[in-house]
């Protein structure tokens, strides 16, 4: 299973990484980008490659074989960026990458049940030992209203009420365990013009899901204070979310550096991908990115 990396010509001219320097991609995935930047900074230039996803971190092991210790790899959430740029003993930070989307291999090559294309288990877990909290759990042991608020605040869902109530009706006649069985129960809470739409009926529950589980959003607005104290002066943000309350938080953070006079912002509109991308991988029609350089 192959994935692309998004908006990766986009990341590498805005990163501009030049020979000696040293960055963070604090979601390497399969190492796309971290590849990308690694053939710039040369010939001592290093990259840290985070990911909370174990097996993100093995298929990212092949760049060890072509950039040997030039490439630092550390299984962890970029929450704790800070603490992880420390241990590593990493430095100076010329630039810090951030690519909020899921890999081809989480979302269909894992039994994580990120996918509702795939029957799986409602785990959608990154990290197993990282979290006891799954979306089994969620949707089998949460109240309605709370059930309620996530699909409403984290998947911009608008049948979020008649959704978490058929899930909880639905629970009464025994555990709701995979995608497929919460997909039903999903549909059968929506109106039928609602499964024609432009994406999947179950996106957004999924999306909630996923994200109450891992505390998306939560680790990106913990993190990115860090950024600042982190980077070289003149050092860059880049930042690809996929959904607008990852966008909403970047914005709003970056519009609060740039009062304090602590960033300039170099994209005035977020950067989308061209036709030509869109056409040959999917999943980049929703990315936007934003940069921004420390002063």
């Amino acid at each position: 299973m192959i994935h692309t990396a998004v908006l990766k010509k986009e990341v590498l001219e805005y990163l501009d990484p030049k020979a000696n320097e040293n960055f963070v991609d604090c979601t390497i995935g399969e190492g796309g980008h971290a590849e990308e930047i690694l053939g710039k900074n040369g010939p001592g230039g290093k990259v840290l490659g985070i990911d909370l996803d174990p097996h993100q971190i093995t298929s990212s092991q092949w760049l060890h074989v072509q950039f040997k210790d030039r490439i630092i790899l550390a299984n962890d959430s970029y929450a704790n960026l800070s603490e992880i740029i420390e241990r590593k003993g990493f430095g100076p930070v010329n630039g810090i990458l951030f690519d909020l989307g899921m890999s081809s291999a989480q979302l269909e090559g894992t039994q994580k049940g990120f996918s509702f294309k795939i029957d799986q288990g409602l785990d959608m877990r990154y990290n197993d030992e990282a979290n006891y909290l799954t979306a089994e759990k969620i949707v089998n042991e949460w109240p309605e209203e709370k059930i309620e608020e996530i699909l409403k605040n984290y998947g911009e869902e608008k049948f979020a009420k008649k959704i978490a109530k058929n899930i909880v009706e639905q629970r009464k006649q025994g555990r709701i365990k995979t995608t497929f069985q919460l997909i039903e129960i999903i549909k059968d809470a929506t109106p039928a013009p609602y499964w024609r739409g432009k994406i999947h009926y179950a996106t957004r529950t999924f999306q909630a899901l996923r994200i109450a589980v891992n505390d998306e959003l939560e680790n990106l607005k913990r993190v990115l204070p860090q950024v600042l104290s982190i980077l070289a002066p003149e050092g860059k943000l880049v930042v690809i979310s996929f959904h607008s309350l990852e966008d909403r938080i970047v914005k709003i953070f970056l519009a609060s550096e740039l009062k304090k006079g602590m960033v300039k912002i170099l994209t005035k509109k977020p950067i989308t991908a061209s036709r030509d991308e869109m056409s040959k991988n999917p999943r980049s029609r929703s990315a936007k990115l934003r940069v921004a350089v420390k002063i």
